[in-house]
């Protein structure tokens, strides 16, 4: 049985949304789901804008309060814990975000930046900050001439890099890294997500990874979880959900990754309509508005998880 580093267990997080005239409804961002990250695992979480990805990464690390549910690290309850054992534990989770022009403070120099965290947790002496810092900065392939400039004086990719030897600095054991490469170029991208990589095998880490592009998970994710509108999918390893996905947005989803070689001509799935407002959930399969193969129960009975076997577990009517 795999060691359990993270626990997710049946989370729930509502916003209360004002519509006019006082009157407060409530936007499902996450609607109960269950999900686990075992130690040395890099989970891949994937779906489109708004279906709750980023909601679940802050859930995971208490960034956000759920509005019910339990998030276990290393076996401990996060919402039973009290400030200062939340603020011990936050040594060992951290997150890179999505944005490196907004993430970095401006006024700051890399050295305060990466280094803030050894001393907000008291992990190192004064004189040793430097000497630090500069082994934060090799480890995520910069110089220790980017000590003492400011962000806006490097590119997207090396601000990224800055914010990963930040999240290293205090010794984590799981990282939430919410969609690290989306506001960079391309070629960038594989260089970032091939640092991540060496650095999860390097220093055992555990990885929730999010994006919207299955095809930016595939090599760097052991599973792939598809979310959509608050709530879980599908769940596979990695390889078999490329290759025998089993939701039909899931279908889509591999759909729309781009095929460089133009010989090969792909079948494109065009979904109907756009996402529906976490407002307004639909009744049943909640992907039933926009499902091509939508039929009679998918608008009235919620689909139950169905085990695949082999670690595949999806929810959909057509595999009951």
């Amino acid at each position: 049985m795999l060691d359990n580093l993270l626990v997710i267990e049946d989370i729930y997080k509502f916003f209360p949304v004002k519509v006019g005239f006082g009157k407060t409804i409530e936007a499902k961002a996450v609607d109960g789901v269950n999900l686990t990250v075992a130690r040395g695992e890099a989970v891949g979480l994937v779906g489109e804008s708004g279906c709750g990805k980023s909601t679940l990464g802050r859930l995971a690390l208490k960034l956000l309060d759920p509005t019910s549910g339990k998030v276990y690290f290393e076996g401990r309850d996060l919402n039973a814990l009290d400030k200062q054992e939340l603020r011990t534990l936050r040594k060992k989770m951290q997150i890179i975000f999505q944005d490196p022009f907004a993430s970095l403070n401006p006024r700051m120099r890399v050295q305060e930046i990466i280094t803030e965290p050894l001393i907000i947790h008291a992990l190192v002496e004064k004189n040793e900050l430097e000497a630090r810092g500069i082994a934060l900065l090799e480890k995520v392939g910069l110089t220790a001439q980017a000590l003492h400039r400011y962000p806006h004086e490097f590119s997207g990719g090396q601000r990224q890099r800055i914010g990963i030897a930040r999240a290293l600095a205090s010794g984590p054991s799981f990282i939430v890294a919410d969609e690290p490469v989306s506001a960079l170029d391309v070629s960038v991208q594989a260089q970032i997500i091939n640092l991540l990589d060496d650095l999860r095998n390097d220093l055992h880490l555990s990885f929730l990874f999010i994006a919207h592009d299955l095809n930016v998970v595939r090599h760097f994710s052991d599973r792939v979880v598809v979310m959509y509108l608050g709530k879980i999918m599908e769940i596979a390893p990695a390889e078999e959900i490329y290759l025998n996905p089993s939701h039909p947005y899931t279908e889509a989803l591999l759909a729309d990754i781009p095929v460089a070689d133009p010989t090969i001509h792909k079948k494109h799935i065009l979904l109907k309509g756009d996402i529906p407002s976490p407002t307004q959930i639909p009744s049943g399969c909640r992907f039933h508005t926009r499902c091509i193969y939508s039929f009679d129960p998918c608008d009235k009975i919620v689909p139950r998880t169905t085990d695949l076997g082999n670690g595949h577990f999806v929810d959909c009517h057509l595999r009951a």
